[in-house]
């Protein structure tokens, strides 16, 4: 298939998916860029349910950036343990907090190079916060979801993670960058499971390239329309 007749398809893909999932947002609760900052932290190899149990009570204790930068490692990591990998994540979002503090005067910083010094910060992360909290389409955040429809729907060939954005980026207007990241968990927690996608109500089977695979290996096909 040409780089055209991909986009093309991409894209019809994607405004199906626009339509089908209107409401479609990050499902991370928060109120500050801040809190974003650090539930997204929490969310690495966690869910975002899991982490929207704890973070309550987590701000709740530590309401300030600063409470957070001088906070106990070990109550901290009481706090996040149940998001998994609690020692790494609650060194951290200290770690964190404390350079916001110090470098950018309480502030998270709203620029892709800025936030990418921070501890705990990669690009995925980035991403996610520059879109949701600032507005910013800088980048497509590639989590699990984003890299197992990206595959299944043949917009990418990579399997990592930076190379799959990269792909993306080729195929989508700058201006839905933030909202593909959206539309695709959606669409992966909703139709297309990682083990048991359900292909007979997927509203994009018949442009994906996945979709006769998965019928002969015993899924039902979508009806005719």
């Amino acid at each position: 298939m040409s780089e055209n007749a991909l986009k093309v398809r991409a894209n019809k893909i994607i405004d199906i998916l626009a339509k089908t999932y209107p409401h479609a947002k990050i499902a991370l609760e928060y109120k500050t860029p801040f809190q974003l900052a650090v539930v997204t932290i929490l969310s690495a190899q966690s869910t975002d349910k899991q982490v929207n149990k704890i973070s309550p009570a987590l701000f709740k204790k530590y309401k300030t950036i600063k409470a957070l930068a001088q906070a106990d490692q070990k109550e901290l990591e009481t706090y996040v343990h149940s998001t998994g990998f609690f020692r790494n994540k609650a060194k951290n979002v200290k770690a964190m907090s404390q350079m916001v503090l110090d470098k950018f005067r309480g502030v998270v910083p709203d620029t892709m190079e800025e936030l990418l010094t921070l501890p705990g910060i990669a690009r995925k992360t980035a991403n996610v916060i520059l879109f949701n909290a600032f507005g910013k389409n800088e980048g497509i955040a590639v989590d699990t979801h984003v890299k197992r429809l990206s595959q299944r729907l043949g917009l990418s060939r990579n399997d990592d993670p930076n190379k799959i954005e990269q792909d993306l980026l080729k195929l989508f207007p700058r201006d839905l960058w933030g909202k593909i990241n959206h539309y695709l968990i959606d669409h992966g927690r909703n139709i297309c499971d990682a083990k048991k996608p359900k292909c007979a109500i997927c509203p994009v089977a018949k442009l994906c390239p996945s979709y006769k695979i998965f019928v002969r290996a015993g899924f039902k096909p979508a009806p005719k329309k």
